[in-house]
């Protein structure tokens, strides 16, 4: 949306109520031109960078108003979906109604195109700078979560012994591997899917005196990753069979 806008081209200005929109100024020349007549006691900002000389327009932003509405739509369905998980059936149901909605909607005479009509209302607009800040500063937190802190959550497997961090700044649990059984749950579509690009939840169940649950969310690749540790299972399984 950044590029979108500043390639437009086009600028913002911001003017006082009562500003008076004319398309009939006419020069010394005898040339129309458009302008705007701000009303009295209200000046147009002086150029820090020259004296005396008024401010140019130099706030980029496009006039297609489209790019506000699908920015602030895709950023608050985003945090959505992350914050309310909707799992199984849920997600089932949630699919289900959306689609009806739109088959009833489609079979009531003028239904959508009074939807239309009031999104055409819709006007969001956001500077170039908006929205370069705005993706920045959420790209930056994103990456300190994913390359800093998800670090230290973490399952490492290795044969016969399990190493699990779940909390920062908790100390780490060695669990034996027997009796562990791994399942991957991958029912929210929309965070699994949708945003995850196939991801799944990881849970972890030990066997023994003292069994506990463990619970990695959103790890990408989980299907590949959960084949390889069974496989690691089952060959300490294999090893501890042909010892003497």
């Amino acid at each position: 949306m950044f590029l979108i806008t500043a390639a437009s081209g086009e600028y913002m200005v911001t003017v006082p109520p009562k500003t008076d929109a004319t398309n009939d100024l006419v020069d010394k020349d005898g040339k129309k031109h458009s302008a705007y007549t701000l009303p009295p006691g209200h000046y147009i900002p002086t150029d820090p960078k020259r004296e005396n000389a008024p401010q140019q327009p130099y706030l980029w932003m496009t006039k297609n108003k489209s790019l506000g509405v699908w920015f602030c739509a895709t950023l608050l369905l985003v945090i959505t979906i992350t914050n309310i998980p909707l799992r199984g059936l849920w997600s089932v149901i949630v699919i289900v109604i959306i689609v009806s909605l739109i088959i009833i909607l489609s079979l009531v005479d003028g239904a959508w195109d009074r939807i239309l009509t009031w999104l055409y209302f819709l006007d969001i607009r956001i500077n170039a700078a908006g929205y370069l800040v705005i993706s920045t500063v959420l790209l930056i937190l994103w990456l300190v979560v994913l390359l800093v802190f998800d670090q230290q959550i973490y399952m490492i497997f290795s044969v016969g012994q399990l190493r699990v961090r779940q909390e920062i700044g908790d100390a780490e649990i060695a669990i034996d591997t027997t009796g562990m059984t791994i399942q991957k749950q991958r029912s929210d579509f929309f965070r699994h899917w949708i945003l995850g690009l196939g991801s799944g939840d990881l849970i972890v169940k030990t066997h023994g005196a003292n069994p506990q649950e463990f619970h990695m969310n959103n790890v990408l690749f989980i299907g590949r990753k959960v084949k390889e540790i069974e496989e690691m299972l089952r060959s300490r399984q294999v090893v501890n069979a042909v010892q003497p």
